[in-house]
C-alpha cells in the first residue's frame, strides 16, 4: 500500500506531524523504531505503582546500571518504574572520541521520549531567531517570529500548556492555561530577587500539563492534571502533552492513520531522475527482514541524531554525501543546552507553611542577560529553572530509630525550605560539533554506528561562570545558606535537547531546509524535529519543534493539493 506520506518517528515532532497531515485528509503512515506501548496499559505506564510497589524502592541496581544504562542512568527520570522506557545503552551502542563525552539519551517505543520529557514549555522570542544573524554565527534562520507565533498559539491550545501573561519580549506570552501557583517559599524569593536584582522575573515554569482540561482535552480522553508529579512514567489521565496521550489519539480518530511499530528505518529512497525521495526502507527489529514504504511526501522526525544518521545512511551515486547533504551540513552544528550548572540553599526565614501536592513545575527565571546588545563576557544568555520544597515528615522519621510518641512527633517535622536552582544556557552553533557515520562498525541491523563528536567552547565555558555567579547571588539575596554549587555542569547531551544537525538556513550552501522544513535538494522531504533548529534560544526547545512541525505539515498538505509535489 502506498500512502501521502510517511512520518519517521512517533515522537514530539513526528506525533505533531502526524496529527496535521491526518487532519488535512493524507493517508498518512507512521514509522516507530521502537515497540508499541499503549496508554493505560500498566506494564507500559506505571504510575500507578506506590512506594512500595517500586522494585528496588524506586532504585536500579548498581550492577544493572553500569552492563546496561551507563549512559541512560545519568537521567534524572531513569527508575526502576521507569526503565522499560529508556534503551539498554549495551543494545543500542555509539561511538565519541576520546575526551569527548555524549550522553545520548533515548526511548525507542511509540511516542518516544514525549513519555517522560519535562513538559517546559516556552516560545523563542524573536531575539533568539535574529541572533545568528546579528552575531554572525551559525545559519540565518529564514524566518521570524511573525512566522511561527500563530503555530505556537495552534500547538499551546491544541497540547495545553499552563503559564501566566507576564508581557516580556525575550520570552512571549502564549494561549495558556492558568497557572500553577508558586509556593510560599517562592513567592519570598520571587520578591527579594525582582527587589534586588532589576530586570529579573520569576514566574510559574510553563508546562504542558493540563491545569484545566478544556472541552477539546476532554474529547481525546485527557483530565486535569492531578498534582502528582509522576509524569516520567507515564499519565493514565492524560494530564500532560504526549503523542501517546494527545497527538497521535487525534490522528487516529480520522481514520487516516496507520502506525508500525520495531519498524527501523535504514535509508530514504531517492530517485534522481524526479528529484524526489519515493519512499523509506526499513528492518524489521525483530526479524530484520526488510520493507521499502512508498509516499508522495515524506517526514524525517526521528529525532536530531537519528535523522541525521538517516539523511547519512541515504547516500547514493547522485548524493555521494548524503541525501540534501550537498551542503555538507547534515550532521553538523550539534547542540544541546548547559545544564546541570545547580545551586542549592536553605531558608530558615520562610513561613512556616507548607503545600499541596506535588505541582509538576516550579519557577523559572527568563533571560535576562544580552538583552540590549553583547554586554557580557560571552554572546546569547541563559535562564533558570527552580522550586522550593521542605523535606522531613515521616520519610526523615522513619529514617531514624524511634517508637510511640516520639517516632510521632518527628514524623510532624518539617525540614527547612530548600531551594533548587538551575541554569539553562544557549549553546552557539558549531560546524565540528559534527554526527558521522562509522565505516567499520554496524549495530545489529546493518546500520552504521554513528559517532557524536561534540564540545562546549570557551563562549559556554564563559556563561557557567556566571550562571554559577548569578544563582549564588540569587540565593543568598533572599536569605539562603548556599548548601551545594555544581560548578562543571554537564556534558553534551545530558539536558536531552539535542539539536541542529540539519539546520534551516537562508543560503543552501550552508544549510540544510529552507523556510517550509524543505530540504533544499529533495521539495518532497521535510525535516522538523530538533535537527531543523539554526540555533538553540536557552528556552526549553520542544515547543519549537511542534509549531515547526504543524506548519510544515500545512505547507506539504496544501503543495499537495496544488500539486506542487
Amino acid at each position: 500500500m502506498d500512502f501521502d506520506a510517511i512520518v519517521i518517528g512517533s515522537g514530539m515532532s513526528g506525533g505533531m506531524a502526524a496529527k496535521e497531515l491526518t487532519e488535512r485528509g493524507l493517508k498518512v503512515l507512521v514509522l516507530e523504531r521502537g515497540r508499541n506501548i499503549e496508554r493505560g496499559k500498566k506494564e507500559d505506564q506505571t504510575d500507578w505503582m506506590q512506594p512500595w510497589d517500586l522494585p528496588n524502592g524506586g532504585n536500579v541496581p548498581e550492577d544493572e546500571l553500569a552492563a546496561d544504562y551507563p549512559v541512560q542512568g545519568q537521567c534524572y527520570a531513569l527508575s526502576s518504574a521507569t526503565k522499560h522506557l529508556f534503551v539498554k545503552d549495551s543494545e543500542h551502542p555509539y561511538k565519541t572520541p576520546e575526551g569527548k563525552p555524549f550522553s545520548w539519551i533515548r526511548g525507542y517505543h511509540l511516542g518516544g521520549r514525549s513519555i517522560m520529557w519535562g513538559r517546559q514549555t516556552y516560545r523563542l522570542s524573536q531575539m533568539d531567531f535574529e541572533a545568528n544573524a546579528r552575531d554572525g554565527i551559525g545559519s540565518d534562520w529564514p524566518i521570524r517570529y511573525d512566522d511561527i507565533a500563530p503555530w505556537y498559539s495552534h500547538v499551546e491550545n491544541f497540547i495545553g500548556v499552563s503559564g501566566s501573561r507576564e508581557g516580556l519580549p525575550q520570552l512571549p506570552d502564549g494561549d495558556f492555561l492558568p497557572p500553577f501557583a508558586l509556593n510560599d517559599g517562592e513567592l519570598a524569593f520571587k520578591a527579594a530577587v525582582e527587589s534586588r536584582f532589576p530586570g529579573r522575573k520569576v514566574i510559574p515554569g510553563r508546562a504542558a500539563n493540563l491545569s484545566e482540561a478544556r472541552p477539546h482535552h476532554q474529547e481525546l480522553g485527557r483530565a486535569p492534571c492531578k498534582v502528582r508529579s509522576l509524569c516520567e512514567r507515564g499519565c493514565m489521565f492524560g494530564a500532560y502533552h504526549s503523542s501517546l496521550n494527545s497527538s497521535l489519539p487525534a490522528a487516529e480518530r480520522t481514520g487516516n492513520l496507520t502506525v508500525i511499530t520495531d519498524a527501523i528505518v535504514h535509508s530514504i529512497v531517492y530517485d534522481p531522475a524526479s528529484g524526489k525521495a519515493t519512499g523509506v526502507q526499513v528492518v524489521d527489529a525483530k526479524t530484520k527482514a526488510g520493507s521499502t514504504y512508498k509516499a508522495k511526501v515524506i517526514f524525517c522526525c526521528a529525532s536530531t541524531i537519528g535523522t541525521a544518521q538517516i539523511l547519512l545512511n541515504s547516500a547514493s551515486e547522485a548524493m555521494p554525501r548524503g541525501l540534501a547533504n550537498g551542503s555538507d551540513m547534515v550532521g553538523r552544528n550539534l547542540m544541546d543546552h548547559l545544564y546541570q550548572m545547580l545551586t542549592v540553599a536553605t531558608f530558615d526565614n520562610l513561613p512556616d507553611t507548607y503545600y499541596f501536592g506535588r505541582r509538576p513545575t516550579g519557577f523559572y527565571i527568563p533571560r535576562y542577560r544580552n538583552l540590549n546588545g553583547n554586554d557580557e563576557p560571552f554572546l546569547r544568555g541563559y535562564g533558570f529553572q527552580g522550586g522550593f520544597s521542605r523535606k522531613g515528615g515521616a520519610s526523615a522519621a522513619l529514617a531514624q530509630a524511634g517508637i510511640g510518641e516520639e517516632l510521632k512527633a518527628r514524623a510532624r517535622e518539617l525540614g527547612p525550605w530548600t531551594l533548587f536552582l538551575a541554569g539553562f544556557g544557549e549553546v552557539l552553533p558549531n560546524p565540528e560539533n559534527r554526527v558521522t557515520l562509522d565505516k567499520s562498525e554496524t549495530d545489529q541491523w546493518g546500520i552504521p554506528l554513528v559517532n557524536i563528536s561534540c564540545a562546549f567552547g570557551e563562549n559556554e565555558r564563559k556563561m557557567t561562570e556566571t550562571v554559577q555567579a548569578d544563582g549564588r547571588a540569587m540565593a543568598e539575596a533572599a536569605g539562603g545558606t548556599v548548601t551545594a554549587s555544581i560548578s562543571g555542569g554537564s556534558p553534551p547531551g545530558l539536558g536531552i535537547h539535542e539539536m541542529g544537525t540539519a539546520c534551516m538556513g537562508k543560503d543552501p550552501g550552508k544549510s540544510v531546509l529552507n523556510k517550509w522544513n524543505q530540504t533544499h535538494e529533495v521539495p518532497n522531504l521535510f525535516i522538523t524535529d530538533g535537527a531543523a533548529m539554526a540555533s538553540s534560544g536557552c528556552q526549553n526547545p520542544s515547543l519549537t519543534y511542534m509549531a515547526l512541525s504543524a506548519r510544515a505539515a500545512d505547507t506539504a498538505a496544501s503543495m499537495l493539493s496544488e500539486g506542487v509535489l
